[in-house]
């Protein structure tokens, strides 16, 4: 059974808390202001879509194709991308709170993630080779088993990152940064 197709649609200010959201293929609509939280967004496809200022926290996404979504000032705490269609799955991030999300074992190559809050975000056995983390807080964020080649790290806080862990060649770090990759050690960096 296919989806029906909707595009070039804005939905502004819709709150979807206990209401059924259409089972549809959304191709490059824009959701502003609009209420996820806790919704089944199951099953749906996004294309070229963008959110706005939502709130999507602990919303249901299991097998969710996201192609080519951004994600701009809005509220993801807890979601589970690792549920969701990996087919074509590509996503960007700014300005988003994104306390404990996961992203297990999905292949992310050259992800964007500007001035987002990524405390205890899961990136365990994650392909993050080329990605980039601006201006992003990552404190208790997890590097497990995972690709960070070629990543940068430059402009990211509070990072904690097990070199004998993780793939890290040609990953950009500051001079700043350097606690975070030695923190194991118990060293002490003046």
């Amino acid at each position: 059974m296919s989806l029906s197709i909707i595009e070039d649609q804005c939905y502004k200010g819709i709150d979807y808390t206990g209401v059924v959201f259409p089972k549809c293929e959304y191709e490059r609509c824009t959701f502003i202001n609009c209420i996820f939280a806790n919704a089944d967004l199951s099953e749906l496809n996004f294309m070229e879509c963008e959110f706005r200022n939502c709130n999507l926290s602990m919303a249901k996404i299991r097998n969710t194709a996201f192609k080519t979504v951004k994600f701009i000032d809005s509220k993801l705490l807890g979601l589970h991308f690792g549920n969701c269609n990996t087919f074509l799955f590509n996503l960007s991030f700014e300005g988003c709170l994104m306390n404990l999300v996961s992203f297990y074992k999905l292949k992310m190559k050259s992800t964007q993630f500007k001035k987002c809050n990524l405390e205890e975000a899961d990136f365990t056995e994650t392909d993050l080779s080329g990605s980039s983390f601006d201006d992003c807080d990552l404190t208790g964020t997890i590097f497990d088993h995972t690709n960070l080649e070629k990543a940068d790290f430059r402009m990211a806080s509070n990072y904690s990152i097990d070199p004998e862990l993780n793939r890290l060649k040609m990953a950009k770090f500051s001079i700043t940064g350097i606690p975070g990759l030695l923190g194991k050690y118990q060293i002490e960096i003046w």
